[in-house]
């Protein structure tokens, strides 16, 4: 039903930057929320960002606000996470996330892709 494919991951010195890419497919996909979380091994996954489908609206975890921006692209079926400041906590599996609210994006979220990792170097 809804298809997420994450890209752009990779290994960047702290202080850098990433811009991961989540391209996704499904008719209804412009209804949905769109997400960005993470997670390191042994560690629960962590909510990072969301999106409306309308783009009117986004949320931030803590740790990454005001250093990570998501956006979204439409027309395209893409969902991305501009990531600046990276320290060596971002590193993680980064996994794109689907859902048709904003609570349900930023919980449980319907639909996962298979995730791409950030590695972050002191």
């Amino acid at each position: 039903q809804v298809q997420l494919v994450e890209s752009g991951g990779g290994l960047v010195q702290a202080g850098g930057s990433l811009r991961l890419s989540c391209a996704a497919s499904g008719r209804t996909l412009n209804t949905y929320f769109m997400g960005w979380f993470r997670q390191t091994p042994g560690e629960e996954r962590e909510f990072v960002a969301a999106i409306s489908e309308r783009r009117l609206i986004t949320s931030y975890a803590d740790s990454v606000k005001g250093r990570f921006t998501i956006s979204r692209d439409n027309a395209e079926n893409t969902v991305y996470l501009q990531m600046n400041g990276l320290k060596p906590e971002d590193a993680a599996v980064y996994y794109c996330a689907a859902a048709p609210s904003k609570v349900l994006v930023e919980t449980t979220p319907y639909y996962w892709g298979q995730g791409t990792q950030v590695t972050v170097s002191s």
